[in-house]
Order: C-alpha cells, then sequence, then structure tokens
C-alpha cells in the first residue's frame, strides 16, 4: 500500500486493538496499528522479568520521587519498581478530576494487556437481558446466543484455563485444562458447596494462562510475575498472541509513537475516511486513509477521539447525536471482602507461584433471591501460608526469630468481592479544553461516582464473605472495607455503548457508530452494562465478531452502510 492508504486502521495495539488486527489481517486486509506510545519487543523489552527483589535498587518498592510524579498510580499497589515503565507518564497525559477517578493507563504497543490480571469469564444471558428487565439504561442489541461462538472463539486462540461447572450465571466456555486448587481451598470450597446446597460454590478462577504449550507459547511456569511480561508466551497479551498472528500475514503495519487525534469524517458520504496522527515524537501531523476504521484504544481515549471528531457537525464530535457519548461510565466496585485463618494443614504446602485463584460466582439476585439493590457480585481470592514477612510477637530479635521464619506460617484464606456497577448516564467525562497535555491537546474530565445501589450491595460483599469462610471452618474470619473510588478496578466501560435505537446509543449490534457505519468501536466503549465478571474476554470476542461482519460486507463490495 502507499504510505497513508489502507484496507483498514486500528487505533490502539491492547486486548481489543490486537484483536482487531489480527482479524484484519488475517482476513486479507491490508492493516494499519496505530499506537500513541513506544513499542515494546516480545522477550526483548520485558527487561524485569527476570529480576529478583534484590536485584532493584530500592527492592521493588517505590521512592519519594516517584511517588511525587505518579499521584494517581500512588492511589494503590500499582505504583512500583518493576514495571513503571508500562504505565503512562502522568506529567504528560494529565486529566481532570470533578470527582475522583483513578485512572491507570498504558500507553505502549500491547497496552494493558501486558499487565491485565487474565482473569476471562462469559457473560451470560442474565446480564444481557438485565437492563431490559429492570428498566435501567438500555437493552444490549444482542443475547448470549449471539455471541457465544465468539467466546469459543477468543477462548480458543487465547488460551484460557478453567473447569467446567454447568452453572447458568457463569456460562462455561472452551477451555485448556484448569489450574489445581490448594488443599485448603479444595477442603473449603467441599464445605462451601455442601452448606449452601449447591446454591453457592467454589470454583478454580478461569484465566487466561496457558497450562499446556499451545500456538507456539509455553506453558505457564508458576512465576507469578506476568506483569513483568512473560518470555514464555504463557499468558495471553497482544505481544505473544494476536500480533504475532497478525504479522505473520504479511499484511500488518505497526505505527507506534502516533496520537490519533480525530476520525476523518467525510459529511458527504457520511463515512469517515480514515484518521488524523500527531506523532509524539516529532510533532507533526499526518492523515492515513482506509475503508474502515476500528477504536479500540480504550474505554476513555476512543470516546475522547471521538469527542475531538467531526465536531463541524455535532458539536458533541462524532457518535454524539443520542446524546450519550461520554456517558454511562462503569467499573467494578471492590476492594472488600473477608478473610481468617485454617487451622489443621500445617504440614501441608503447595508448589511454585501459581498466576491464578479461586472464584466464588455470583449467588445474589438469581433464583428467586431478592435484595434491596440491584445486580451483584463474584469473589476472586485464594488460600495461602504466611511468608517470611509475617509478623512473630512472641519472637522479634534473634536467632529464635529466624528459626521461627525458616518454617511456612499459618495458613490464611481470603475472598474480595468485586461488584457490578450500574450504567448511570450522569457518571460522565468530557473534554476540559482549558487543560492541555505535553502535546497541547485536551484532556479528560471525569464526573463520576458509585451511588446508593453499591454502597447497599458492598454490605453484602462482606457480610456474605465472612458467612461462607465461617461456614468452611475458617477460624477468625473479619471483614474488611479498604475504600473505593472509581477507575480502581481498571475496568473501564461504557463510554459509547451498544444499543438498538441510535437516539439512545453511540453503537448497534455490530459495534458500528450510528454516525458513521464503517467506524466501529469493539473495547471498553461499547459495553452496555458491566455484569460483575472481568469484561477483556468480551472485548476480545466482542472485537472478532465486529470485524467479521465488516470483513464480510467489504468482500460483497458493501460501503459497511
Amino acid at each position: 500500500m502507499s504510505d497513508n492508504l489502507y484496507d483498514a486502521i486500528v487505533v490502539g495495539s491492547g486486548i481489543s486493538g490486537g484483536w482487531a488486527a489480527k482479524e484484519l489481517s488475517q482476513k486479507g486486509f491490508k492493516t494499519l496499528l496505530l499506537e500513541r506510545g513506544r513499542n515494546v519487543e516480545h522477550i526483548k523489552d520485558y527487561v524485569n522479568a527476570n529480576k529478583n527483589p534484590w536485584d532493584y535498587e530500592h527492592r521493588g518498592g517505590k521512592t519519594q520521587e516517584m511517588i511525587h510524579d505518579y499521584p494517581v498510580l500512588n492511589r494503590d499497589y500499582t505504583l512500583n519498581e518493576t514495571n513503571l515503565s508500562y504505565w503512562v507518564n502522568e506529567k504528560e497525559s494529565p486529566y481532570v478530576e470533578t470527582k475522583r477517578f483513578d485512572w491507570y493507563r498504558g500507553y505502549q504497543v500491547g497496552g494493558r494487556s501486558l499487565t491485565w490480571g487474565r482473569q476471562s469469564y462469559r457473560f451470560s444471558d442474565f446480564d444481557f437481558e438485565a437492563n431490559k428487565k429492570e428498566g435501567i439504561a438500555v437493552d444490549w442489541p444482542i443475547r448470549y446466543k449471539d455471541i457465544a461462538p465468539w467466546y469459543s472463539y477468543a477462548e480458543k486462540f487465547a488460551g484460557v484455563n478453567g473447569s467446567k461447572d454447568g452453572l447458568a450465571q457463569l456460562p462455561d466456555g472452551d477451555y485448556l485444562p484448569a489450574m489445581e486448587m490448594n488443599c485448603v481451598e479444595k477442603d473449603v470450597a467441599a464445605r462451601i458447596k455442601k452448606h449452601y446446597n449447591n446454591s453457592r460454590t467454589m470454583i478454580m478462577g478461569r484465566s487466561a494462562n496457558l497450562t499446556a504449550p499451545h500456538n507456539d507459547r509455553t506453558n505457564c511456569q508458576y512465576r507469578n510475575k506476568c506483569w513483568l511480561g512473560c518470555q514464555f508466551g504463557a499468558y495471553f497479551s497482544s505481544q505473544s498472541s494476536t500480533l504475532p498472528a497478525a504479522m505473520a500475514t504479511g499484511n500488518l503495519t505497526l505505527r507506534p509513537w502516533s496520537i490519533v487525534t480525530r476520525v476523518l469524517y467525510d459529511k458527504n458520504t457520511k463515512k469517515a475516511k480514515g484518521v488524523e496522527v500527531l506523532d509524539a515524537e516529532t510533532n507533526k501531523t499526518v492523515e492515513y486513509h482506509a475503508k474502515v476504521v476500528f477504536l479500540c484504544a480504550s474505554s476513555m481515549n476512543s470516546a475522547w477521539i471521538l469527542m475531538n471528531s467531526a465536531t463541524d457537525v455535532w458539536d458533541g464530535g462524532l457518535g454524539s447525536s443520542s446524546g450519550e457519548l461520554g456517558h454511562n461510565v462503569m467499573d467494578h466496585h471492590f476492594r472488600c471482602g473477608a478473610s481468617g485463618t485454617v487451622e489443621g494443614y500445617e504440614d501441608k504446602y503447595y508448589y511454585g507461584r501459581r498466576p491464578n485463584g479461586i472464584y466464588v460466582p455470583r449467588f445474589r439476585n438469581l433464583f428467586g433471591d431478592k435484595r434491596d439493590y440491584l445486580r451483584g457480585f463474584g469473589y476472586q481470592g485464594s488460600a495461602s501460608r504466611d511468608n517470611w514477612g509475617r509478623e512473630i510477637a512472641e519472637f522479634n530479635i534473634g536467632a529464635e526469630f529466624k528459626d521461627a521464619l525458616s518454617e511456612p506460617g499459618s495458613w490464611r484464606i481470603g475472598i474480595g468481592a468485586f461488584g457490578e456497577t450500574l450504567p448511570y448516564h450522569d457518571n460522565k467525562i468530557s473534554l476540559d479544553k482549558k487543560v492541555k497535555d505535553k502535546w497541547g491537546l485536551p484532556v479528560l474530565a471525569f464526573d463520576c461516582e458509585i451511588r446508593e445501589n453499591e454502597h447497599a450491595m458492598r454490605k453484602d460483599m462482606m457480610i456474605d464473605a465472612q458467612e461462607m469462610l465461617q461456614a468452611a471452618g475458617v477460624k477468625d474470619a473479619k471483614t474488611y472495607d479498604s475504600g473505593y473510588a472509581m477507575g480502581q478496578g481498571i475496568h473501564e466501560m461504557g463510554t459509547a455503548r451498544m444499543g438498538r435505537d441510535p437516539k439512545t446509543s453511540v453503537l448497534n449490534e455490530w459495534n458500528q457508530v450510528w454516525d458513521a457505519k464503517n467506524v466501529f468501536v469493539t473495547d471498553g466503549s461499547c459495553m452496555t452494562s458491566a455484569s460483575c465478571v472481568n469484561p477483556s474476554l468480551t472485548y476480545m470476542a466482542l472485537t472478532a465478531r465486529a470485524v467479521d461482519y465488516a470483513a464480510k460486507e467489504l468482500k460483497r463490495g458493501n460501503t459497511i452502510a
């Protein structure tokens, strides 16, 4: 292709963008993949993957300089010395908080596919039908049957491990063998199952970590260093999976340091003709043209691009004709649950550092249960033995202290809840044109918070956790609530929701922007509701489905009407 003309353009190289690039390239389309940050090459650029704590200048912790330079990242565990390069420079890329919003961004090739938690669950029809049944927001334009084949397609390629549990609220998938629970988790799970007569279950987590060699990738080595980059390719990332597949076709061109500032909209055809790019290194502007554009820049940044596009036609930007662009921001609220001590297993241990945990699927507001709030939550957690960092009251110095630390500590188990946030119209982002980033571009302002429904849910998220652990014989089970601010779940969703009506949604059932049908948005922006399960697998499936639709239309000679 010429330097600026392609069949397809993909914006963003994270989980959704990697999938779009793979699918388009494999279907024969000359594809340009644009990433606003630096390139990160698989294996070569995982510079900390094999380091031990003592190999870091500050033992992997954080310095006062880091705390000063990364005030948002410092709000949680995310600020540390080990993978700081995978997080955005906050001085260069600020944002405005009308209300607190913890926005954790990764601006590099691969995006946050390098740092995600890898939990991979399917939505069910309880999720796809909830808005309609409860009169909340708008109805999803699809149902489980529409996306189920694409869940399978994504699971098989990505390499998701898991067990088949036959739960209506958590559909089974096409899995590699599940990772194994340790002895305490197995016993606690059995006791919960018996006590609640199967109405509550604890299963092994379903995660995108390989438990067997797969697609020229090596199985997980149980190092639990995933967010440093995995040279084995043992967890799913753009670098290990989708981008190599796309590159192998010869159809993909990757261009890092490319900030897409707007979609180029043709008023005569009512279609996009390409994108405008600001080179992040030279500050020069260039245009790229294509038949179809996939926005996969993350829920916030895809909305930002749309807001900056076609403003001579719509004041609020491309996709704003419904009045919903930038609204309905969702996340998963968490940081509460319970933990306690498990006795009687002092002679038992486990192998390695398993990068996955246990999962308790949603049970509230299902199967006849009715609470004073809508929707529900699931739990993630694990059981383990205390390590050398524990406090030992009887010994705090000397040889006895060292001897005590040479043996593993007591067993503990903890479960933390992830709850669904409703899609409130006035949870929104907007452009703040008074504040500019390093490149002179307007930044986003956040005006979002959880409401009474979520606060009521959090009470059950703690009490139910404590009750289940106590029922399983866990000692001294105590609840906790560490506090939550929107964004901390790093599951941003909803700024350009799908729907059935262009008057109330930004995208249609195929993830097309109603106002420009050759623009597709398949990242978290498109979500109509949040469920309580991790959303990334749904992004993968929706992306593959949307590309399949676009490719068929283009190959028929259609202009994607």
